[in-house]
């Protein structure tokens, strides 16, 4: 019995055998400019009868399994507000077609040959983020192999959607994914895997244009199998294209030039807060800063869904100017036309004056105060000038009035022997003048009055201003350390 099924499995291989030949010789017998061209029987033997509409497996329980590959060429486009990324991809997938396949002894050893895609079945792998048709070259061909390896690379142009996050623009790490599943077909039918290892995936950038905006980290890849109604599961291979943007562009054009306007503010403090030109100067860097900010809105990303922190640093910096202007102004005004103020509250004194300074280790004595010390000092000095020549001016008029008298006593010993009085020499105005003198001195000691006020006052202002100038710059110091530091984890990560 068992003699007989080995005979009759032979006479059958004979049979396919000769069959076979027949059909390879009949397809070969073209005539004419064809007739021994190996390619065009190749082809017309491949062709001949061969149904691209269904799936090329001989036992329909078996699945056809899609080798894919991805290697990214080049990032177009990163677009923060529609979340759209625009790349450039090769992509590469192969499959086993069981009804192309011959023997290369027939045909010249050719192994393998291309024909035309439209002319074998193609498996219908999709990428789910696909949100618009890209500008992707037509490539019209397919290798297949003697064995029926069929094997399809093909450049695409991929526009797909992308969750984008900003917040840490311009040091921001991208994390964009690109799904292949096929559309329709089951695991049963079209399962997927990866044609080179997730290792040599991952490391692999030979082809990225290095040379952009933007810099290829790695590509990740992980295989899933889902379900929809937990019934049929399909395959997907998922690659995970990690890009890091490259951030000296705008660390030169935004960051150096907001770094150096806040420099000019705190420099800005060093002007004397008497003067008006602390004012202007502050003003001034206030109106460039926001000229800034209005030429680089283009510049920072906009999305719906969040501001970058470089936003918030840029606000926080319009706010910190705005914060210096004000204590500016404050201190301006309290150090201004100090001799019209009424003299500073007993409480200001004791926190400003006494307890401030100690705390804070800030010296009482300022240029400004001493040089009031020096003015206070040369108008005691002429005090004492006026004083003098007023005691000089009423020693003066004693003497006067001493000579009156004894020139009254004269007058009378004159009239007493019948003769007529001399005249008085001294001028009646004596009086007025003595009234002139007093009102002298009485302004002086209001003056001086007045002097101890704006010294005061001007005390009170410096003190202050040398406190909210260290208030603002730890501020600044905390602020731009937080910051740096944010951004170098960034960098690093």
């Amino acid at each position: 019995m068992r003699l007989s099924s080995a005979w009759t499995a032979l006479v059958l291989l004979l049979i396919q055998g000769a069959i076979r030949a027949c059909t390879v010789r009949k397809l070969g017998s073209s005539t004419g400019r064809f007739a021994n061209a190996t390619l065009v029987r190749l082809a017309e033997f491949l062709s001949a009868g061969y149904k691209k509409g269904v799936r090329p497996v001989k036992d329909w329980r078996q699945s056809t399994t899609v080798a894919i590959d991805l290697m990214v060429y080049s990032i177009l486009n990163v677009d923060e507000k529609n979340q759209v990324l625009t790349t450039y991809v090769w992509y590469r997938q192969a499959w086993t077609d069981e009804f192309l396949v011959w023997n290369p002894e027939d045909f010249d050893e050719v192994k393998q040959v291309s024909i035309p895609t439209a002319n074998v079945w193609v498996p219908d792998i999709l990428i789910n983020e696909f949100v618009d048709v890209g500008k992707s070259p037509d490539i019209p061909y397919v290798y297949v192999t003697h064995n029926g390896l069929v094997r399809n690379y093909k450049p695409i142009q991929v526009v797909t959607a992308c969750t984008l996050n900003i917040y840490n623009f311009p040091f921001d790490v991208q994390n964009c994914s690109l799904t292949f599943q096929s559309w329709l077909h089951t695991i049963n039918d079209i399962n997927i895997t990866l044609m080179r290892s997730p290792e040599e995936l991952r490391e692999d950038k030979s082809l990225f244009m290095n040379q952009g905006e933007w810099e290829l980290l790695h590509v990740l890849s992980k295989y899933k199998s889902f379900s929809l109604d937990n019934d049929d599961y399909y395959a997907e291979m998922k690659f995970h294209v990690v890009i890091r943007r490259r951030p000296l562009f705008y660390t030169v054009n935004l960051l150096m030039p907001s770094i150096f306007l806040m420099v000019m503010d705190v420099v800005g403090f060093y002007l004397p807060p008497d003067s008006g030109e602390r004012v202007s100067f502050k003003i001034t860097l206030l109106l460039g800063y926001s000229v800034f900010l209005i030429i680089v809105s283009d510049t920072l990303p906009a999305t719906a869904i969040g501001t970058p922190l470089i936003g918030v640093y840029f606000v926080v910096c319009m706010a910190l100017l705005v914060i210096s202007l004000t204590e500016t102004v404050l201190i301006v005004r309290l150090v201004h036309k100090q001799d019209m103020q009424p003299p500073v509250p007993q409480w200001v004194k004791h926190l400003v004056l006494e307890r401030a300074p100690v705390l804070f280790c800030i010296h009482k004595q300022h240029r400004l105060c001493s040089r009031l010390s020096s003015q206070a000092s040369d108008l005691e000095h002429y005090k004492d000038s006026n004083y003098g020549t007023a005691q000089c001016t009423l020693h003066h008029t004693c003497e006067i009035g001493r000579g009156a008298s004894h020139h009254s006593d004269r007058d009378g010993g004159l009239l007493g022997l019948g003769l007529p009085p001399s005249r008085d020499p001294t001028p009646p105005v004596m009086d007025n003048i003595l009234q002139e003198v007093t009102s002298i001195r009485h302004y002086l000691e209001k003056r001086d009055r007045c002097r101890d006020v704006a010294k005061e006052w001007l005390q009170v202002g410096y003190v202050l201003d040398v406190l909210l100038f260290r208030v603002y710059l730890v501020a600044i110091v905390a602020y731009s350390i937080t910051l740096g530091t944010l951004w170098s984890v960034w960098q690093i990560a």
